[in-house]
């Protein structure tokens, strides 16, 4: 640490008022935030807050609770490869084969929009914040492992663009910026991001049968057939692929960080612990879910709406957005009573978007993007509320 340290006083001159590269202050002084401690403190006087929690620590906490996710989704995408051109492989192998997919795919992440905050902060001689260590990790892992590496170019850059700078920056978005990147690719580039996911490449070849299909995309045309989605999704050619215990533990195709439950509820524990994420979101979403899909098999009109409802918690990407875009600090509600209502309506909203509108089979991205608009209107009533009941009290 003590050589690093010895590294960024020997150029720091260059960067201060005065010297030659002055106007890339901010990247410098972003490259060193990241990689030491703040050397700021507080003055002498006004009011003085301690806390062991800063910007960086909560964004590296989150990226912390992400790995479980990432390790197991480089994984997940060598074992499908391996499955979908009928070959038996090493775990060696199938987490080098996962690694040449998803590794790219980070980069891309990282340089695109990294490149464009070190822009904008040059330009517009602002701090670069930390936010994006958390944005350009989300992006890769709800993307499927065999997206164009030009499209999360794109889709990174109009994230970060439309959805973040012209906004202000870290802390002044209204929406989630990776699923805004996803909802880009969603509606610009359909076929490379839904329904069936592509888990082979090179020369590979797919074995006869073999679909790449979601339990989302099998639950969307048991909308218009008889057979039950219980069945179908046992009936898939690769025996035992979609058992409920295989789609617990996320052994299926999809995006890369979104298949695994057991993953994602052991990133939660971690945010819920240290105080990152918001345990009464978390829980709410998957109450909410749980509630609608309950309401939609008393109800039901088609085979979809009769999935038991414990397995929608477990397919599609329902647990990585209760867990890591729910939670999202910036975008969420913040009142606490918010948070109940803000969650359980977007895991309500997300079996209302699976059931009644296949088109679009996954569902908790647009819910989480539309309460993400009305959480402002939600705090607004809690806040409302709590000040005509303190109100009432005090003039009994």
């Amino acid at each position: 640490m003590k050589f690093i340290e010895d590294i960024f006083a020997k150029i720091r001159p260059n960067f201060e008022k005065g010297g030659k590269w002055e106007k890339f202050y901010y990247v410098y002084e972003a490259h060193e935030v990241l990689l030491l401690a703040p050397n700021k403190t507080t003055g002498p006087t006004g009011a003085q807050v301690r806390d062991a929690i800063d910007l960086k620590r909560m964004m590296m906490t989150v990226i912390i609770a992400m790995i479980p996710c990432l390790i197991f989704g480089i994984w997940n995408a060598g074992h499908q490869h391996y499955i979908s051109i009928g070959e038996v492989a090493s775990l060696g192998d199938k987490f080098l084969t996962g690694a040449i997919l998803v590794v790219p795919i980070i980069a891309v992440s990282y340089g695109v929009g990294l490149g464009i905050e070190f822009t904008f902060a040059t330009i517009n001689r602002h701090e670069v914040a930390e936010g994006f260590l958390v944005s350009g990790m989300l992006i890769p892992l709800v993307m499927p492992a065999s997206i164009p590496l030009w499209q999360v170019g794109l889709a990174t850059a109009f994230a970060v663009i439309l959805g973040k700078e012209v906004f202000g920056g870290t802390g002044m978005n209204i929406l989630n910026v990776a699923l805004i990147a996803r909802a880009f690719l969603y509606f610009a580039y359909p076929s490379q991001i839904s329904g069936d996911v592509w888990t082979y490449f090179g020369d590979a070849s797919p074995v006869e049968g073999f679909s790449g299909a979601t339990p989302l995309a099998i639950g969307a045309l048991s909308v218009e057939g008889t057979q039950s989605m219980v069945s179908l999704l046992d009936a898939h050619w690769y025996e035992g692929m979609f058992s409920f215990q295989n789609m617990f533990i996320g052994i299926m195709p999809g995006s890369i960080g979104e298949t695994s439950t057991l993953m994602c509820l052991i990133g939660a524990v971690i945010l819920v612990v240290t105080g990152v994420g918001s345990w009464k979101i978390i829980v709410s979403v998957f109450a909410g879910a749980f509630g609608m899909a309950t309401i939609c098999n008393i109800f039901g009109a088609n085979e979809y709406m009769l999935l038991p409802a414990h397995y929608h918690l477990v397919i599609g990407g329902l647990a990585f957005g209760a867990v890591f875009m729910a939670t999202d600090p910036v975008s969420a509600a913040q009142t606490e009573t918010g948070k109940w209502i803000y969650g359980f309506l977007i895991g309500a909203l997300t079996i209302i978007i699976r059931v009644f509108n296949p088109a679009y089979p996954e569902g908790i991205m647009l819910a989480i993007l539309l309460m993400n608009v009305f959480a402002p209107l939600i705090d607004h009533y809690v806040v409302g509320a709590n000040i005509k009941r303190r109100l009432k009290r005090a003039t009994v």
